[in-house]
């Protein structure tokens, strides 16, 4: 079966590839079939997930799943939040991973309460006009470093640091961020979800 990934975004592909491979699905980006972008005007993670899937399947006519994700910040109301894609924009910044960064931190300076979590919202759909999607939700708990720290992953894992694992996520191996992160999560609950109510794997 082919879903196709309501994403361009290469490395959230590999990602997503690795943690659906018990399903033997074959899993294509939309960029790849010339599928443009959705908007993503919704304040909330599952509204624009379900945007993007409905968006991406209309237009590949086949079965389509979206990972809308980000960082939450307690002390800044939940900011990011779906912004953080494009965070640093809204201080007249570019849009860049190390520019979200550093804005982060300038938000976060005076801020004692370092508590943040990543969140991923995985919503998948048959079609464009399915009257049940799938949809799968994830956490990952953690506090706002006061500086990056690591090489690996992409986002915000320099700056968020996992107490469980003594790490930022930006220090984990792959294997180590695919077993433990909200990305990881949200596709446990989602390979459960499609066993059950379509029949996969």
């Amino acid at each position: 079966m082919r879903l196709v990934l309501a994403s361009n975004n290469a490395k959230k592909l590999v990602e997503l590839q690795t943690l659906f491979a018990p399903l033997g699905l074959e899993l294509v980006t939309q960029g790849s079939l010339g599928i443009p972008e959705a908007e993503e005007p919704h304040v909330t993670f599952v509204e624009n997930a379900l945007e993007k899937a409905r968006h991406a399947a209309a237009h590949a006519q086949s079965a389509a799943i979206a990972d809308d994700s980000g960082l939450c910040v307690d002390t800044l109301g939940g900011s990011p939040g779906v912004l953080s894609a494009r965070y640093a924009t809204l201080f007249g910044r570019p849009k860049d991973d190390d520019e979200n960064n550093r804005v982060l931190l300038e938000q976060m300076d005076d801020k004692e309460d370092r508590r943040a979590r990543f969140v991923s919202a995985l919503v998948a759909v048959r079609s464009a006009d399915d009257p049940e999607p799938l949809i799968a939700f994830g956490r990952w708990d953690g506090v706002v470093l006061w500086e990056p720290r690591g090489e690996g992953g992409f986002g915000y894992d320099p700056l968020l640091f996992i107490p469980s694992l003594g790490k930022s996520v930006a220090e984990l191996d792959a294997a180590t961020k695919n077993a433990h992160s909200h990305r990881a999560i949200a596709s446990q609950q989602m390979l459960a979800l499609m066993r059950e109510v379509w029949h996969l794997g």
